[in-house]
């Protein structure tokens, strides 16, 4: 017998209690999968990039900033390209089908974010077509199932110049992101249209986006921008896209410590758990582990018995949780923002080597300490 037959054996001596362990361990595993990828995915600021800059009013978010800011925040030489963004929130069919639309000026938007956006000349040319084109995400367009070519009817807390809040759009293109982790649930419109049919506050935006020259320190061009506005009736606060994610999320609550409460309730737990269930195991198989000691079995060899063991356990429920979690994330939805990326995945097969070698020391180190004449008096 080969001494990864007798691990397997020893594993599945009580299959019942190994079969509960490893259930135990995937269902660790598939809280912590569920809580990485909501961090890591588009709701979280784990994707979110230090080199894209936003500008918005220092006062609150809300208000909106002169697009007559625009030339003046172009003509800094560490400007590479800047944008702006009008957001508009509304709904489709029924009030809790809440979606955006972000009207923009298309040639700036693809200088300033079209990497991200994955936005195409093809894409860029068909939003330009007619005024109400749009370009809807990827994660919306799957969410409601849109195509190119539709005609969609929006509700907006926009008034129109002729009081209504309807808006009609036509699906031109639908953008990718570059990632998994990019948000694409929202829509691409034209500024100009839009700035037109407003009741109110025209020739506003809610945002510029700024990207820096390479090599320029964004922190420092932030700086520059708020300061070039300090004396203006609407001063301004430049954040990194992380940084106002960040922010945002703060808002609510703290995403990463509760995460991390969660997953470590989660995980002190289920090693609590194999722990003590090892240490039963061991203490049953006493008389054995004295008889490998008499065969020739070293401490060494022994020690790595035990640990391969609960290695093994939490490897295979480990994998079947993160499974688990994989298929959670495509099912619940994308408007969620989960994403199990690689990142993920590397993280979660570090902390399974971890606790399994982890789970294992303490049983292993009895059983390579334990005097032979004590094992045989088991029997």
């Amino acid at each position: 017998m080969t001494f990864f037959q007798l691990m397997r054996r020893n594993i599945w001596r009580k299959r019942l209690r190994a079969i509960l362990l490893m259930f135990s361990v995937g269902i660790a595993f598939l809280i912590y999968g569920l809580a990485a990828s909501f961090v890591s995915g588009s709701q979280g600021a784990a994707g979110a990039r230090d080199n894209l800059l936003g500008v918005f009013n220092k006062s609150s978010r809300g208000l909106p900033l002169p697009l007559a800011y625009l030339n003046r925040i172009a003509a800094d030489g560490d400007v590479a390209a800047v944008a702006y963004t009008a957001r508009m929130r509304g709904f489709v069919e029924v009030q809790k089908n809440v979606v955006a639309v972000s009207a923009v000026d298309p040639q700036a938007i693809a200088a300033a974010n079209g990497d991200e956006l994955k936005l195409t000349p093809k894409l860029i040319a068909a939003l330009e077509e007619a005024g109400d084109r749009v370009l809807v995400g990827r994660a919306l367009a799957e969410a409601e199932g849109w195509s190119i070519g539709q005609r969609i009817g929006f509700t907006g807390q926009l008034a129109r110049a002729d009081g209504s809040r309807n808006w009609s759009f036509t699906i031109a293109g639908i953008f990718e992101g570059a990632d998994a982790s990019t948000d694409t649930y929202f829509m691409l419109t034209r500024y100009d249209a839009l700035n037109a049919a407003r009741a109110r506050d025209k020739d506003t935006v809610d945002a510029f986006v700024v990207r820096p020259r390479p090599g320029v320190s964004p922190s420092v061009l932030a700086a520059r921008i708020d300061a070039l506005f300090a004396n203006s009736a609407a001063q301004t606060r430049t954040q990194s896209e992380k940084q106002f994610l960040e922010a945002f999320l703060r808002q609510f609550a703290d995403i990463s410590l509760i995460v991390s409460l969660v997953v470590g309730a989660a995980f002190v737990t289920i090693l609590m758990i194999a722990v003590n269930t090892m240490l039963f195991a061991v203490r049953e198989r006493r008389f054995e582990i004295g008889v490998l000691k008499v065969l020739g079995f070293s401490s060494p060899r022994i020690l790595a018995l035990i640990l391969g063991e609960t290695l093994f356990i939490f490897l295979v429920g480990g994998a079947g949780g993160l499974v688990l979690a994989t298929l959670a994330t495509f099912s619940i939805g994308p408007e969620f923002g989960l994403v199990f990326g690689t990142s993920v995945l590397a993280k979660s097969l570090a902390i399974m080597a971890g606790l399994g070698l982890l789970t294992g020391l303490l049983p292993a180190v009895i059983a390579v300490r334990l005097p032979i004449v004590n094992a045989f008096r088991t029997r």
